[in-house]
């Protein structure tokens, strides 16, 4: 097989079940997480948002000319995420003029130091990142109110779509960069992998 994101998921197998099959989303499932528990979650992923906007930009300045209508559409949608997200902190008037967790903390450095890699290396994070919530939100299935609103935003079918077109980008260039190149673009898939599993952690452990 040559080398390809489908490569990275058989490979890494384990490590990327972890990233998106975790108790916090399995309890949302079953509508028994607790409220400090999705509150946590809730702020420290809206300050992931705001870093993962910035690193989306950063891959924007990288990519070549016929990646940019997917990325600008990334981008697009994020504004209208955070949007949400504040919305949705209002409604549980929770404040987002807080700090960061030190999980959350060290993946927002991590997406920022991502803007030094080769653009297949930021390809690769940049998809492994939206399919770390495209498939934690859709695998435990359909969830109850209110937790149905964030799987429906991440699970559903447009954007499911989204992360294959990423994927299809990520491929084209990974297939054709150096080996040392590959071997960054895999240490980037599992580092996004262990980071994913870590904030699923932290917001668990609040409760």
């Amino acid at each position: 097989m040559s080398f390809t994101c489908t490569k990275l998921l058989l490979t890494h197998s384990q490590i990327w079940h972890s990233a998106t099959i975790h108790p916090f989303l399995q309890q949302c499932h079953l509508g028994t997480i607790k409220s400090e528990q999705f509150n946590t979650w809730l702020v420290q992923d809206y300050f992931f948002v705001v870093e993962f906007t910035r690193m989306v930009g950063r891959v924007l300045a990288s990519a070549p000319l016929h990646h940019f209508d997917v990325i600008l559409g990334g981008l697009a949608a994020l504004q209208d995420e955070l949007s949400w997200f504040k919305q949705k902190a209002a409604q549980r008037q929770l404040n987002l003029d807080t700090k960061r967790q030190p999980k959350c903390q060290e993946y927002c450095e991590y997406m920022h130091s991502l803007g030094s890699k080769p653009y297949p290396v930021q390809a690769t994070a940049f998809w492994a990142i939206e399919l770390a919530y495209n498939q934690g939100w859709q695998l435990p299935g359909e969830m109850p109110v209110p937790y149905n609103e964030f799987a429906n935003r991440w699970g559903n079918a447009g954007f499911t779509e989204y992360v294959k077109i990423l994927e299809q980008q990520a491929d084209e260039v990974l297939q054709v960069a150096a080996a040392d190149i590959q071997q960054q673009a895999e240490e980037a898939f599992v580092k996004v992998a262990k980071f994913e599993q870590n904030f699923w952690q932290m917001a668990f452990n609040a409760g």
